[in-house]
């Protein structure tokens, strides 16, 4: 099981991993539990599910038997075995609880992987079994089109194309898009040979944010490319604090120092471990998440 998944909860980690035999995801009690409860304390959460279990059980729930025991990592990074409930039990569990807590995560759970991001976010999974990225000329505008086209493509009719007509958002407003023939191409030209040169590239061609919707998770992973084939490097995502990332990315337009002192920290050597690029992916999409 080594396929993994972390979702986000109002700011809250709900962790996850796919069973190739029975073709289903099995998530992590504890973090269910945490999140339902809004309780970060690990202790807590614990003697709550203790006390919980133990009277489901009483109760006959066969919530009780269809947990299973998994081994997980953890936040210290060490694989441990923990409870785990597959769709149907995390269900069940949450209509457990109060249903002024209950709703709001079973709206969550239920409706995520049915939306556009739930459904370009399983497209961005298996960009890495594709075999596409390798293929792919990292720093490039034809690199970027293919990835956004890949993980938008039959969601947005204009997956992959540079955008025509001018956006803005939180009062910011992107590049014209009449003049993309000239800026693209300068952009595309601009050296990545060093970190410094790469994270000033990344930043123009976020300034630039040439698609309508979809570039911080297109660009991420465009940056992940630059920096593997220049550095043997990637960004260990979960190491990037969302709040100071999407600040830093604000203060970027002027300047970049404070995103490249908060990206240098967090770069591995891990450039093919499937479960890190797997874990970029959850990290971008949570960046993209509005605020609760």
């Amino acid at each position: 099981m080594s396929k993994i998944s972390i979702r986000f909860f109002n700011d809250r980690e709900v962790r996850a991993v796919w069973d190739d035999a029975a073709a289903k995801w099995w998530f992590s009690v504890l973090d269910v539990v945490g999140a339902l409860n809004g309780e970060s304390d690990y202790a807590k959460t614990r003697n709550y599910w203790k006390y919980l279990k133990g009277k489901l059980r009483k109760e006959g729930s066969q919530l009780v038997s269809a947990t299973n025991q998994l081994k997980i990592v953890a936040p210290d990074g060490k694989r441990r075995l923990t409870d785990a409930l597959d769709s149907e039990g995390v269900i069940a569990l949450a209509k457990s609880f109060p249903n002024a807590r209950a709703m709001p995560f079973l709206d969550w759970f239920v409706y995520s992987d049915n939306t556009i991001d739930g459904q370009s976010k399983k497209k961005a999974y298996e960009l890495f079994e594709s075999g596409l990225l390798d293929k792919l000329e990292p720093g490039s505008v034809k690199c970027l089109q293919q990835i956004h086209g890949y993980i938008f493509g039959g969601l947005y009719d204009f997956a992959g194309q540079i955008r025509t007509k001018n956006i803005s958002k939180g009062g910011f407003t992107f590049a014209n898009a009449l003049h993309f023939p000239e800026a693209l191409t300068v952009i595309e030209r601009m050296p990545e040979t060093t970190f410094n040169e790469i994270v000033e590239k990344y930043v123009e061609m976020n300034v630039a944010h040439p698609f309508m919707e979809g570039n911080g998770r297109s660009t991420r992973i465009w940056l992940d490319l630059m920096l593997k084939r220049a550095l043997k490097k990637c960004v260990d995502w979960s190491r990037v604090d969302k709040r100071a990332y999407l600040e830093a990315m604000r203060e970027s337009v002027t300047q970049s120092a404070t995103l490249k002192k908060l990206l240098k920290p967090a770069l591995t050597d891990q450039i093919a471990d499937r479960a890190m690029f797997m874990k970029g992916i959850d990290y971008s999409y949570y960046y993209e998440e509005a605020d609760s």
